[in-house]
């Protein structure tokens, strides 16, 4: 259901049988986990988070690393104001 290294992929499967027998699978509340974050970035006027992922990790998808790091649920919040300067978290756990 998820890609290979998504933030979802560990969160665990559960399932709900409805009153006309149908099994719906769904995935369990994930938790933001405390990140421990290294580095730091300003943001750039018109800068992506997904480019900024892709700076760091070489990897664009990862991009929910830094949300996590910045208690973000909304990725464009994170770049949505040049210099501010956010969280950037080593690219594994």
């Amino acid at each position: 259901m998820f890609f290979k290294g998504s933030r979802y992929a560990r969160v665990a499967d559960l399932q709900i049988t409805d009153r006309k027998g149908r099994t719906v699978r769904y995935k369990n509340i994930r938790f933001i986990p405390r990140v421990e974050a290294r580095l730091g970035h300003t943001v750039n006027q018109s800068e992506r988070l997904d480019h900024i992922a892709q700076r760091f990790y070489n990897d664009p998808e990862r991009f929910w690393r830094i949300c996590d790091a910045n208690l973000a649920l909304f990725p464009d919040d994170l770049v949505a104001q040049p210099g501010v300067t956010i969280l950037i978290p080593p690219a594994e756990e």
